[in-house]
């Protein structure tokens, strides 16, 4: 089975072609070949080109515990450098569907840099979803042990639930993440954001990722964080979103249509052995 690995901000994915995979995958092949001690290891994967007839390309993005994601900022980009990377787009916007909705995106500085249009934002909670009366999710309270946190809701095709923090740590995402992404108020799981507000163009974010855990960058992340903050008046339309990983460019339209700008490294290209499939992780 051929792959490609790349990174954005040290969120990595493999990249499947169905062409080269001459099959379907199982979420139990998902999990081995994402796993890092016995499979390629990565945060997740990526399969297409698919075919569609109602955008350029269409891709399936995949967690790592082998359940399927609307959609992934990073993944996205990713996804694009690898189709500059084969040829089949060149410097020009073309269109990606993705189970979370279609968004535009463009190949810069050699397939270094890659801008997507990622749709727009919604706080409403019926489209995150959120449980309980219609509302936008803004400023509520979510128990965590004896801890109450202000949280706020979105949506960027996949749902995120922003936790405002003076000084947010990586021990916030991997202690309280878990029993936030399972909350019952998130029928669908959720995304959770602990989020720093530094300045009016800059906010740092720690990440706890639903159905992969911890980790370093996310893009739908920093579009929702982004949005939260400009929501509630704390950020203006244009915002660095800082991550251990590294940093993306946001800017926000005045109807809350989101576009991300960063970066994709391509790590490395092979094959995965048949015997690996004969595993049981």
């Amino acid at each position: 089975m051929k792959f490609a690995k790349y990174h954005g901000l040290g969120n990595d994915y493999i990249v499947l072609d169905p062409a080269d995979l001459g099959r379907g995958l199982t979420p139990e092949q998902i999990r081995l070949v994402c796993h890092r001690n016995y499979g390629v290891g990565s945060d997740g994967i990526l399969l297409g080109p698919l075919s569609t007839d109602e955008c350029d390309f269409a891709v399936r993005i995949f967690n790592p515990d082998g359940s399927e994601a609307e959609k992934s900022g990073n993944g996205l980009r990713i996804f694009c450098r690898w189709l500059w990377d084969t040829g089949r787009v060149g410097s020009e916007e073309f269109t990606v569907l993705t189970a979370g909705g279609q968004v535009q995106a463009q190949v810069r500085e050699s397939g270094k840099t890659v801008t997507v249009e990622m749709g727009r934002v919604s706080f409403e909670s019926t489209r995150i979803p959120v449980a309980g009366p219609s509302r936008e999710v803004l400023r509520e309270e979510i128990k965590v042990g004896d801890e109450a946190l202000t949280y706020c809701a979105a949506t960027v095709g996949n749902p995120h639930c922003v936790i405002l923090r003076d000084e947010p740590t990586e021990q916030d995402a991997r202690t309280l993440g878990p029993a936030i992404e399972t909350d019952h108020r998130f029928p669908n799981r959720t995304n959770v954001q602990f989020m720093a507000v530094l300045d009016r163009a800059n906010i740092r974010i720690e990440i706890w990722e639903r159905g992969a855990g911890y980790t370093l960058a996310s893009g739908s992340s920093a579009c929702a964080s982004a949005a939260v903050a400009h929501k509630l008046g704390l950020c203006d339309a244009r915002v660095t979103v800082h991550m251990p990983g590294g940093s993306l460019d946001i800017a926000i339209d005045e109807d809350f249509a989101m576009t991300m700008t960063g970066p994709v490294v391509k790590v490395l290209q092979g094959t995965v052995s048949p015997e690996a499939f004969d595993q049981e992780v």
